[in-house]
C-alpha cells in the first residue's frame, strides 16, 4: 500500500505515529490528539523546517498506534523515544552516557552503585548526573556517612572473614552478622533522605544518635558519628538557601546556539539549592525554543527518579499543561509547571538562564578548540604520510585473544578526529584456530571491505592497523586482492610508537607531543578497548557454558535462559536455589542439580 492510500486510513483519534526509513528503522516518533490531521500535515504542506524536510526525504513508510487519550499518547511517545533514539527527534546529547546512583533496595543488605543503565529491577535510582567529578565527590562523602557494603553478591555470600572496609569503619559487616537487617535498613532510609536533598534531616538524626552514644559512655561510637556529622555539614555549607519556605522545586532554563542548545537545571530541595546539572540538546537547529524545552521536559522527567511538585520554567514550553498532567500521573501527585513573572522565583529562573548561556558558550569554545586541533592533526597526517586527501575518515583495527581462543577483531571509526561509535563493528574470528594475529588481521580486514559492510559503510581515507610490518603486509595484501590497492594503510607499533607504511622501508618516528601521533594513538587504543571488551564477554560466556554443560538437563535453550537471567558464572554461583527457580524454563529438579553441582 502506498503512502497516499495509507493516509486515507489513518483514524481521527489520539495516538502515536512512527516514521520509518527504507531499512525499516524508526527515524521519528510523534504524538497527536488527531492522528489523521497530524500525519497528513507532513505530506500535504511544504512549509516545514529544514530538519523536517530532511526527515521526509527519508520516510519510506509509517505506522500508528491509537490510544484512549492524548496523555496516553504522550506517555507512549516518551517510551518509544527512550527506547529507539530516533534520528530526527530532539534528544539529549550523549544521554545514554549519563551516570546514575543505584541503591539496590531489592537486596537484603543494599549497596550503592554507579550505573549508566536504568532497569526495572526494584532498585532506586538517583540522577542523572552530568558532572562525573561531582558524582565521585558525592560518593566519597556518602562512604564516610553511610558505611554500606561494597562487595558483590558472590563475595558477600562466600566471605569467611571481614574485609578491610569493616576494619576501617567503612562497612557495618553484614556478611559477619555484625548488624541486623533492621539496623542496616535505618541507615538505608537515611541515605535515601540524603540523596533526596534532605541532608538537614539526616544531620539532626546523626546529632541525636551522637548525644545518645555520649550519654551512654560509648565514646568511640560517638566519635564516629561526630566525623559523619562533619561530612554532612560540609555538604550543607556549599548549599545556598533560595527559599525560606523550604520548598522542593526544579528550575529550568534554556539557551540556544547554532547547532545545539544548553539546558540548565537547578535542584532545590527543602529550600536549598542542592545541585546544578547541565544538559545539551543535539541537532537543535530549526526548532522553536518552546519545542526544545518541551522535548527536554519529556526526555528528562521520563527517565529521572525524582519529580518535584513544582517545576519553574524561565519561559513557556510547548504543550505545557499536557506535560504537567503527564508528570502528575507519573508521580502520583500533582506537578505544576510555572513560569514566574516576578519575585524570588523569577530571580532564580533568571539565574538559571544566565548559567545556561555561560554553559553553552563554554561548550562552543571547547568544540571550536577540538575542531581546530583535529584539523591540525589531520593536516599533519596528510603531510607526514603523503596521503592523496585529508584523512577525514579513519578506520582502526585490532585483535584480542588468549592463545587463539575467543578471538575477536574490532573496527573503530573516527570522522574529523571524533569517534563515531554507531559505526563500530566486531568480528568473531572464524578461520584462524591458533594464536596468529597476522592471519586474524587479514580475516578482519577482508570481512570489513567485502560483503554487505562494503556497501553500507563508506570507504575510509586511511586504515590504521595495530601492529608492525607483518600486520601491515597482511592488510595490504587483502586490500590488493579486493581491488582497493589505492586505499592508504599504515600500522602503529605500540612499544616504540613507530609508524610503518608500504612507501618507506624505515619506520616513521613522530615526536611524542605530535597531535597527529596522539590522534593515531587514540584510535589504536580505542580499537584495543573495543576488542578487549568483547573478548572478555566471550570468555565469561565460555566459562558459563563449560560449567553448565556438565549439569544433566541443561541444554542450549536452558543455558541461554540462565545466561540471560544472571549474566555471568559468578552471579549464578552467588544465586540461591530460590533464585535459580526464577529462571524461565528451569524446573525444580534441574535447578537443584545445578545448585548441587556448583556448591557440592
Amino acid at each position: 500500500m502506498g503512502l497516499k492510500q495509507k493516509l486515507d486510513l489513518v483514524p481521527e483519534q489520539p495516538g502515536v505515529y512512527l516514521m520509518r526509513d527504507q531499512l525499516n528503522n524508526i527515524i521519528y516518533v510523534g504524538k497527536a490528539a488527531n492522528l489523521k490531521n497530524r500525519v497528513r500535515s507532513y505530506f500535504r504542506t511544504q512549509n516545514h523546517p529544514a530538519k523536517v524536510r530532511a526527515m521526509l526525504k527519508q520516510v519510506h513508510d509509517f505506522e500508528y498506534i491509537v490510544t484512549n487519550s492524548e496523555i496516553e499518547a504522550l506517555a507512549l511517545e516518551c517510551n518509544f523515544i527512550k527506547k529507539h533514539h530516533p534520528r530526527y527527534n530532539i534528544l539529549l546529547r550523549d544521554d545514554k552516557q549519563y551516570p546514575y546512583l543505584k541503591l539496590t533496595l531489592n537486596e537484603t543488605f543494599p549497596r550503592l552503585l554507579v550505573t549508566r543503565r536504568l532497569n526495572n529491577d526494584g532498585a532506586r535510582y538517583f540522577g542523572p548526573y552530568t558532572v562525573v567529578g561531582a558524582l565521585n565527590e558525592t560518593l566519597q562523602i556518602l562512604k564516610k556517612v553511610f558505611p554500606l557494603r561494597t562487595c558483590s553478591n558472590y563475595n558477600f555470600a562466600h566471605r569467611q572473614r571481614p574485609c578491610l572496609n569493616f576494619h576501617i569503619d567503612r562497612c557495618l559487616g553484614p556478611c559477619q552478622g555484625a548488624v541486623t537487617p533492621e539496623e542496616y535498613g535505618v541507615m538505608v532510609q537515611e541515605l535515601t533522605l540524603f540523596l533526596n536533598g534532605r541532608q538537614d534531616v539526616v544531620l539532626r538524626k546523626l546529632k541525636n544518635r551522637m548525644d545518645a552514644a555520649a550519654s551512654q559512655l560509648k565514646f568511640e561510637q560517638a566519635a564516629r558519628l561526630r566525623d559523619q556529622i562533619r561530612a554532612v555539614e560540609q555538604v550543607l555549607e556549599r548549599q545556598t538557601v533560595v527559599s525560606v519556605r523550604g520548598e522542593d522545586q526544579d528550575v529550568i532554563a534554556l539557551a540556544t546556539g547554532l547547532n545545539e542548545a544548553s539546558v540548565q537545571l537547578f535542584q532545590v530541595r527543602d529550600g536549598k539549592l542542592t545541585a546544578r546539572e547541565t544538559f545539551f540538546l543535539r541537532d537543535s537547529q530549526g526548532f522553536q525554543r518552546c519545542h526544545l524545552l518541551a522535548a527536554f521536559l519529556k526526555d528528562y522527567y521520563g527517565r529521572t527518579a525524582t519529580i518535584p511538585p513544582l517545576i519553574l520554567l524561565a519561559e513557556e514550553a510547548d504543550e505545557q499543561e499536557l506535560i504537567a498532567t503527564y508528570l502528575s500521573q507519573k508521580k502520583g501527585r500533582k506537578v505544576k509547571l510555572h513560569v514566574p513573572q516576578r519575585g524570588a522565583k523569577k530571580a532564580l529562573a533568571d539565574l538559571a538562564v544566565e548559567n545556561a548561556a555561560l554553559s553553552l558558550r563554554e561548550a562552543e569554545k571547547l568544540q571550536e578548540r577540538q575542531w581546530t586541533q583535529a584539523e591540525a592533526a589531520l593536516t599533519g597526517l596528510e603531510r607526514v604520510l603523503d596521503l592523496p586527501v585529508l584523512p577525514r575518515r579513519i578506520e582502526g583495527f585490532d585483535i584480542s585473544n588468549i592463545q587463539g581462543q575467543q578471538a575477536v577483531g574490532s573496527m573503530v571509526v573516527f570522522v574529523n578526529g571524533a569517534a563515531v561509535k554507531s559505526q563500530y563493528r566486531r568480528f568473531r574470528i572464524r578461520t584462524v584456530l591458533q594464536a596468529n594475529d597476522v592471519a586474524m588481521i587479514a580475516e578482519t580486514v577482508k570481512r570489513r571491505y567485502s560483503g554487505n559492510l562494503s556497501k553500507t559503510l563508506p570507504l575510509p581515507d586511511l586504515v590504521l592497523i595495530d601492529g608492525g610490518p607483518a600486520q601491515l603486509s597482511a592488510a595490504r595484501a587483502i586490500l590488493v586482492e579486493l581491488g582497493l590497492a589505492a586505499m592508504p594503510v599504515i600500522a602503529l607499533a605500540e612499544q616504540l610508537e613507530e609508524l610503518f607504511t608500504d612507501k618507506r622501508a624505515e619506520p616513521i618516528q613522530l615526536p611524542r607531543d605530535s597531535i597527529a601521533l596522539q590522534l593515531l594513538q587514540q584510535i589504536r587504543d580505542e580499537a584495543h578497548r573495543f576488542a578487549l571488551g568483547t573478548h572478555r564477554v566471550l570468555r565469561r560466556r565460555a566459562a558459563l557454558r563449560s560449567e553448565l554443560d556438565e549439569v544433566p538437563g541443561i541444554g542450549p535453550k536452558r543455558r541461554n535462559a540462565i545466561r540471560s537471567y544472571f549474566g555471568s558464572l559468578e552471579m549464578v554461583k552467588a544465586a540461591s536455589l530460590e533464585e535459580l527457580l526464577q529462571v524461565p524454563g528451569l524446573t525444580a529438579p534441574v535447578a537443584e542439580a545445578l545448585y548441587q553441582h556448583l556448591h557440592g
